[in-house]
């Protein structure tokens, strides 16, 4: 099991930030069945103003690369990754093209004497 932490910024617009929020209320069937069938067993997005940062738990066979391709391939999956993005915006220090960028651990309390 690994963990990935990344983030991503949303727009700066009150009802956009409401109208995002309330997309993952109850995300479509066919995304939560995707992220799954990409070896995450557990997704948890946080939000702070327009900030967002996401907790994935994967198992062995989680790749980004085939979950990318994955998503590319599938129309419902691309469908919902461009509503998406009507929300968001890369962070400033995203690579070009990247969307959630990964983070860095610094601290691990567990690894403290």
């Amino acid at each position: 099991m690994s963990r990935y932490c990344l983030a991503l910024d949303l727009v700066n617009d009150a009802s956009q930030i409401a109208a995002y929020i309330e997309q993952h209320q109850r995300i479509w069937p066919e995304i939560a069945a995707h992220i799954r069938a990409t070896g995450v067993t557990e997704m948890e997005i946080w939000h702070l103003g327009t900030r967002l940062f996401m907790v994935m738990d994967v198992d062995g066979s989680y790749s980004a690369e085939r979950a990318a391709a994955l998503a590319a391939s599938t129309p419902k999956v691309a469908e919902w990754e461009a509503l998406m993005w009507t929300y968001q915006v890369p962070t400033p220090w995203a690579q070009e093209g990247e969307k959630w960028a990964l983070m860095t651990q610094i601290f691990a309390l567990n690894a403290q004497a």
